[in-house]
């Protein structure tokens, strides 16, 4: 499949201008107005179209709200259910198929506000972002886009992120062990610039993804937004029911708790949830 560097140069800067934008919500309280797009367009130096794309993702995505004759506004904050992982461990196999990832992207830059507060690091500290574009068995399927501290991988190349497991590169070649990550899916829609890479519709279901990493030493190492085809991935979760030891916290799955996929009150007398979660490639 042959890149697009018109598509691909348009979701880079929509990119960048989306992160603008959120470091001025995350700056913010629920509520609070939130500067105009012709404003925003002079402040950012992109056009009005750029400026409109990445405000319309933001509205679908839950965090703006616009009122009509009066502006946009911060939106309420969403409700969040964390699966927490009992007795059990969280595992994830890798999905089906063959995955291949190609660059998009791959260059040093100052952190900023909000990828420096996710990285722990000053707004002023380098940083390496990359894009790429991941397929399975030669369809695409994902586009990420990642952000590392430059000084834990400061000579890390694109024949890594093409070639071989990420994560075996950064312990191979540069000593960084990754221990754990915590990650968030939601529901969201591909722009023009997404869907020319991912071969699918504009406004297209997909899954967005955001991931913190940690090493063993406790550091962040990495922080990745990816955006995948809802036509072709699905997550399957294993649950397990384990039952209550005597005495046990009844609190759990009881008043004022609610376990995914599951009515208040059922898992009562159950105990803690734990779960593995599977990527899976869904093939038409």
């Amino acid at each position: 499949m042959a890149i697009d560097p018109a598509a691909s140069g348009a979701v880079l800067k929509r990119e960048r201008v989306r992160d603008a934008l959120l470091e001025l919500i995350e700056a913010r309280r629920p509520g609070d107005a939130v500067p105009s797009e012709r404003a925003l367009c002079a402040r950012l130096g992109v056009s009005r179209p750029t400026v409109r794309a990445a405000v319309d993702e933001l509205v679908v995505a839950g965090l703006l709200v616009r009122e009509h004759g009066r502006g946009m506004f911060v939106a309420a904050e969403k409700i969040t259910q964390e699966l927490v992982v009992g007795h059990g461990s969280l595992t994830v196999p890798q999905a089906r198929g063959v995955w291949t990832s190609r660059v998009l992207e791959l260059r040093t830059l100052p952190a900023g506000a909000r990828v420096g507060r996710r990285l722990r690091v000053s707004p002023a500290a380098t940083i390496r972002y990359a894009a790429r574009l991941r397929l399975v068995d030669g369809a695409p399927m994902a586009i990420e886009h990642l952000h590392l501290p430059a000084a834990l991988v400061p000579g890390l190349t694109e024949a890594e992120l093409e070639q071989g497991d990420l994560y075996e590169h950064f312990r191979d070649r540069h000593g960084v062990r990754v221990a754990e990550a915590v990650q968030s899916v939601e529901p969201t829609v591909v722009t023009r610039a997404e869907a020319d890479l991912l071969d699918v519709p504009e406004l297209s279901p997909a899954l967005l993804f955001e991931r913190l990493t940690t090493d063993t030493a406790g550091r962040p190492v990495e922080y990745v937004r990816s955006v995948y085809r809802g036509d072709r991935y699905r997550i399957v979760s294993r649950l397990a029911l384990a039952p209550s030891a005597p005495g046990a916290d009844e609190t759990h799955g009881g008043e004022g708790h609610h376990h995914p996929g599951f009515p208040p009150g059922d898992l009562t007398s159950r105990g803690p949830v734990s779960f593995s979660a599977h990527g899976v490639v869904q093939h038409d």
